[in-house]
């Protein structure tokens, strides 16, 4: 049974840091892609950032993120992370993570909601001014 377990979220101000975390299991980890998505409120879900755990490649979708996100996975214990710097009010959102069969590399690329087969329950993230 695949599980997906989300952790780390809260609320900062606005410059702060949080690192996400996401543990997995039921699944081979190492042919995966996992993701992060965000649904602030209101609005649809979106990729956030995407890993490809065989090789460790990442991938960005959004401009608004990049330099600021990073994803990143400890192999050894099934997880993903999501280091979020610089925390803006507009990051504000619930943070959901994802996989992903990735065996086909047409998978490896930014995050596309549909493309993922499996979703945890969310951590909120709330960033104030």
């Amino acid at each position: 049974q695949v599980q997906l377990v989300e952790s780390g979220g809260g609320s900062v101000q606005t410059g702060g840091s949080l690192r996400l975390s996401c543990a997995a299991s039921g699944f081979i980890f190492r042919f995966h892609c996992m993701a992060w998505f965000r649904q602030p409120p209101g609005k649809e879900r979106e990729g956030v950032a995407n890993i490809y755990i065989g090789d460790g490649t990442s991938y960005y979708p959004e401009e608004s993120v990049k330099g600021r996100f990073a994803i990143s996975q400890n192999y050894a214990k099934n997880t993903v992370y999501l280091q979020m710097n610089n925390l803006k009010p507009e990051d504000t959102a619930m943070y959901y993570c994802a996989s992903a069969s990735c065996l086909r590399p047409s998978l490896r690329r930014p995050p596309v909601k549909d493309n993922f087969d499996y979703w945890g329950q969310g951590t909120q993230v709330t960033v104030s001014s």
